[in-house]
């Protein structure tokens, strides 16, 4: 099976100057996680839900009213062709642990996203099931472990208490926008 057959199409990006509650809305309305990021006709980054936390909300000086895309992007984008084989991008994607893909051409444009989700629908079980233990594999911290840091919640310091406000307040703004 081809990348083709599986990925997602009709894929759009967005600039880098796109401000981050524009992209936080572009999720919610098209129910994804992640949107690529482009500039001068070429693929420069992706932003992830999981970006806009870690490398926005999570920042001391987050200012959701002038943070943009080029402000949390990852800049570092790996991709895979149309006409290569399902197995070798799901093993790309192994390899850098990461939970999507950008699809190009042979012409190198992004004609598509090959996320895991694709290849759930696609895949073979033991493939897809292989793909999940080593995209997962970096969570190094039992759940059990990560269960026990959450329920500390009352014991919380000033920095995460402020972090937790701020959080607050940014899914608040994001609902009103």
């Amino acid at each position: 099976m081809k990348v083709k057959d599986a990925m997602h199409k009709g894929v759009d990006w967005v600039s880098p100057d796109t401000p981050v509650t524009e992209l936080a809305k572009l999720m919610r309305d098209h129910d994804v996680g992640a949107i690529p990021i482009g500039e001068n006709d070429r693929l420069v980054g992706m932003v992830t839900d999981r970006d806009i936390v870690c490398k926005g909300l999570a920042q001391a000086d987050f200012d959701a009213r002038v943070t943009t895309a080029r402000d949390v992007m990852t800049a570092e984008i790996h991709c895979c062709r149309e006409d290569e084989d399902l197995a070798k991008a799901v093993r790309h994607m192994e390899e850098l642990k990461v939970r999507r893909l950008p699809v190009i051409n042979k012409n190198k444009r992004m004609i598509g996203i090959l996320s895991l989700g694709d290849v759930s629908h696609s895949a073979l079980t033991d493939l897809l099931s292989e793909c999940i233990k080593s995209v997962s594999a970096h969570h190094s911290r039992p759940r059990d472990a990560f269960s026990a840091n959450l329920s500390r919640h009352a014991r919380l310091g000033p920095v995460e208490t402020g972090l937790a406000a701020r959080l607050t307040e940014y899914v608040a703004f994001a609902s009103k926008c």
